[in-house]
Parts: C-alpha cells; structure tokens; sequence
C-alpha cells in the first residue's frame, strides 16, 4: 500500500470513529497520523520498520496499523467499523458539507440510513430541527446531494421526464422529415428508468452521422439497427433505427414488455404487427381494442382488450382536491393559508390539510393544544375562502404497538385522518403486519398512508403482506394511498389491480410539504394509470360535497361522533 492509500484508511477511521461516538481523543490521533503521512517525501513501504515509530505524528497504535497494512494489505479496526456501518451512511459520508459529527446527528436522530432517505428529509425541512443546523446548511446538504446522485446510472421517472421530451424534440427536429418517438419503459411510464430509448425512421449510418455531431452523445455498443450511447456521461439511450413502413410496427414491439408482447403473440396479434399503418391497426387487426403504452405489461390487459373491458384511465384533470398536505404548523414550507389559496387559484376544490401528529417530534408534530388552535384557522379560513374548502385531517402516526397517535376523542375532531408509519421502520413482515393491520382496524382510520414506507432508489421499505394489508382494508372501509411523492409512489402500481377487485378506494395524494409539492400529483396519476384506476376509483376524484358525504357517511358506519 502507498502513502495516500494509508493515509485515507486513517482519515476514514477517523470519521468512523467520531460517528460511532468514540473517544476523540483516539479518532483524532489517526486524523492526525493521515496528515502526517500525506506529507511524507518518501514511501512508508520504503522506510525501516523502526523508522516509522520515529516519524514525528506516528504512535504505537499508528505505527502498528500502518505495518498491518504495509503487511496484509489489510486494516482490521477500519474492516471492523465498516461493518458496523449501514453502507448508506457510508455514501452520505461522501457529500460536502455534512462532517461525522453532523452525521452522527442525522444517522441517530431522524434514523436516516441512505442518500435518498436525507434528501427527502431535506424536502421535508427535517433537518432544520436538530441542533446545528439551519436554512442554509440544509440547501447546501440538498444540492449536494441532487448533483451526487445526478451521476448515477438508474434514475426516477421524475429525474428524467423533461430530458427525455426534451430529447425527442430535438432528435425530431434534427432528423425531419422522419418519424421519431420515446419507446420502452418510458413511455410504459414505469418508476424507475434505466435508459430512454427512441424509435427512428433512419438507417442506422445516417442516425450515428447525426447523433455523434449532437453535443452530449456518445456512442456505445452497436447491434444492428439498434446503437447505445450515452449522454452526458450518465443516462444511457438506445436508438432503434427501422425503415419508414416499419415505424409503427417498430414502436409497438419496443414499447411493450416482454411479458405483454408474448400474450400479444399467443393471442393470435404477431401476424397484424409488420408493416402495420399504425398501433391502433395492429390492435384491430387482433380484434382488441387499443391498449394504452402504460398498460402493457402482460397482465390482464389482452384479455380486457379483446372484450372490449378496458377501463377509462384517471387522468390528471380528473383529480378534484388535494389530500395529504403539510404547512407550517408542522414540517411545510408555506403557511395553511399559502397552501389552500394557492389549491383553490389551481381549480382545486379543497385542501386536505393533514400535519404531522405529536409523535413525529421531527417534524414538529401537533401537540393536542395545536390541533385545537389549527382547527380554529381552519374555521376562519373556511368562511373566508368559500365555497373552498379545507377539510381537517392529521397524518397520524402508526406507533409501536398499532394504536394511533391521540386519544379516540381527538381522533374524532377531525374529519378524516391518514395514519402512516413514520418510526422504526426496520422491522420484521411479522411486526410490521401487526402494527399495520390493527391500525386499519381502528375506526379513526379513513386512509392508510404510504403502505410500505418505501423510498425509491433509496430504501426498500418494510416487508408487507399486500393481499392481507387490501383485503383488510376492504374489510374495514379503509382507503389506500397511491403517495404521489415521486420517491414512494406507494402502494405500488403492481398491487392497484387487486386492490380494485376488492373495492377499495385509491387516493392519489401529493404528501406536499409545499405547494410546489402539489405537482407531484402528475406523477401519481401517470402511476395509478398503469394500475387501471379510473376516476371512480379515486378518492381524490370526488368533488368537495361527494367527499363530504362519503366521510359523513362513513362516520355514521363507524359510530363516529364529531
């Protein structure tokens, strides 16, 4: 090993140390060593094994890890304590602006354990209540963070949206009078996107002559009529070049997954595909109707086709209100009154304000006092901002033991509350079954939020029975949230067809903490699309005076008394 490979060992264990709370004076001396062997003019593998006792800044601890290594190429206390260590911390550990005592407070504190966790929690403004920390020290933390993670190869639907519209518009007006169009998992809408890929009525010489002079592309691997590159050094892009009669052709077989086109073919569909005018002929020429892009998966949707059975598919204007809001009163940027002028400004018909409940301490949770004095604003805004309205509500928390974060009375002042696991999410499919389910049990229960606590690209969430989560949902009169929050998307598209069979409602809810968070209901709606939700099916659909007498309504069932 050479000096700087030492010296970095050293520097590493040292912040290990002062995030694990070791003694300082310990994690200090092996800083100090690392500063010293930077400074060496000769190598440690060159130097007498006495010497490097000798050397000004080099203990006995020191001296004998640096012959370790020297030795085994190896460092034993460095192993050890990165063992002890969640890799995301690891990473975390590589942003500017955060040192291990900061570290230490966000790991400890708020239980982040990955890059994604600490980004969202910057958007949550979490970090502005541990000691230490302000405005600007979070907005520096969160665009080191967003140019990090801009460098990694699997990005969400969210990061690359406007560059892949971007990219389209610029290959078709480069390459006109040919036919060029997003295909593959972007344009099926999928959540997580490893490459863009683009249909092209080239042949292959003429888009690699144009596409090597664009500023940012790369060529890759060739195969044929299809090319790799990548741009900007990042985001992978694949181009399928095909003859002008083959378009259509070429755009269906791209877009579907591989599961969809095997049903397609096996239901009598591969004889319409070549040379096909059009996907809508290719789909009557099979004697189905047309199947949207985001819906072919390879589920149940050759079936619905040829039965004509496809559902109409929500669409964004069909969203009425905005459920799952956060303000001021607890982790959100703008004020309650911000947040519903600006819903009612873009044609919502009401806010569901639902802050954080008195467990969540990190995000400034609602003590019983201030729920009380949030829903006497409520009421005076209310009469000012009529026919708008604001409906009560509290994202709960789901603690230990299943039960909710306030005494049933409480509980029964607001108008519908959204309980959400929010704490000691690693948990075992047992314990988080049991928390989850005796929490739907509970008649104070209207929405169960984000189901699986999953942050996309960031952490897995806690294991879950779905089918035992929605059917006790349907069996308790309970709403699933599809969080729109482009980082959860949770409850998964996967699981919506079930959930609909069932007869439980969906409801696409922003989670905003701002009201720029509001336009994360574009990202909610494209996922409930793939999972066939309809506006019926949403309860964010429903105009003001439909969800007022569904939440009467369902009070009454549940011997509710405000």
């Amino acid at each position: 090993m050479d000096n700087n490979s030492i010296a970095d060992n050293f520097s590493l264990l040292s912040k290990l140390m002062d995030i694990h709370g070791e003694n300082s004076f310990k994690a200090k001396s092996f800083a100090s060593a690392a500063f010293t062997i930077e400074k060496l003019p000769a190598q440690l593998k060159d130097t007498p094994r006495d010497e490097i006792f000798r050397i000004k800044g080099i203990g006995e601890s020191t001296g004998k890890s640096i012959l370790e290594m020297l030795d085994t190429s190896s460092f034993s206390l460095l192993t050890n304590y990165i063992s002890i260590t969640p890799p995301g911390i690891l990473e975390i550990m590589k942003i500017k602006g955060l040192g291990p005592k900061k570290i230490a407070t966000i790991w400890k504190e708020l239980e982040i354990e990955s890059m994604g966790e600490l980004l969202y929690a910057c958007n949550e403004n979490r970090l502005l209540l541990l000691k230490g920390f302000g405005e600007k020290t979070q907005e520096n933390v969160r665009q080191n963070i967003e140019f990090y993670l801009s460098n990694r190869n699997r990005f969400l639907y969210a990061e690359v949206e406007s560059i892949a519209t971007d990219m389209e518009e610029q290959l078709q007006e480069l390459l006109a009078p040919a036919p060029v169009a997003l295909t593959g998992a972007f344009r099926r809408q999928e959540v997580i996107i490893d490459e863009l890929e683009f249909v092209i009525a080239a042949t292959p010489e003429t888009l690699r002559e144009h596409m090597a002079a664009l500023p940012g592309f790369t060529p890759g691997d060739a195969n044929g009529a299809d090319q790799v590159w990548k741009y900007n050094d990042k985001l992978n892009v694949v181009t399928h070049a095909c003859e002008a009669d083959d378009f259509h052709s070429t755009l269906f077989c791209t877009t579907g997954a591989p599961a969809f086109i095997d049903k397609f073919n096996a239901a009598g569909g591969a004889a319409h595909i070549r040379k096909a005018p059009s996907e809508e002929a290719i789909f009557s020429g099979a004697g189905m109707a047309y199947i949207p892009p985001c819906l072919r998966e390879g589920q149940h949707e050759i079936e619905q086709a040829r039965l004509q059975q496809l559902p109409t598919l929500i669409t964004r204007a069909d969203i009425k209100g905005i459920i799952h809001s956060h303000s001021q009163w607890s982790d959100g940027v703008d004020t309650l009154e911000e947040m519903a002028v600006a819903a009612k400004n873009q044609g919502f018909e009401y806010l569901v304000i639902s802050d954080h409940s008195r467990s969540a301490f990190y995000a400034n949770g609602l003590s019983i006092e201030r729920v009380i004095a949030q829903q006497e604003q409520i009421d005076e805004l209310n009469k000012k901002l009529a026919p708008f309205r604001i409906f009560k509500s509290i994202e709960a928390d789901i603690l230990n033991d299943g039960t909710l974060d306030y005494p049933d009375e409480v509980l029964a002042r607001f108008d519908l509350v959204i309980a959400s696991v929010h704490s000691n999410l690693k948990m075992t499919e047992e314990k988080a079954m049991a928390r989850i389910l005796k929490a739907v049990e509970n008649p104070y229960t209207t929405i169960l939020g984000h189901m699986t606590g999953r942050l996309l690209l960031s952490r897995n969430g806690y294991p879950v029975n779905h089918k035992a989560v929605i059917d006790a949902c349907a069996a308790n009169n309970v709403v699933i949230e599809l969080n729109a929050h482009p980082r959860r998307l949770d409850i998964d598209w996967t699981w919506l067809s079930y959930a609909l069979e069932k007869k439980v409602l969906i409801s696409i809810d922003p989670d905003a903490h701002s009201v720029q968070g509001y336009r994360d209901v574009h990202y909610g709606t494209l996922a409930a699309q793939k999972g066939g939700v309809t506006k019926a099916n949403n309860l964010s659909s429903f105009s003001v005076d439909m969800l007022d007498n569904f939440l009467q309504e369902r009070k009454k069932q549940k011997n509710i008394l405000s």
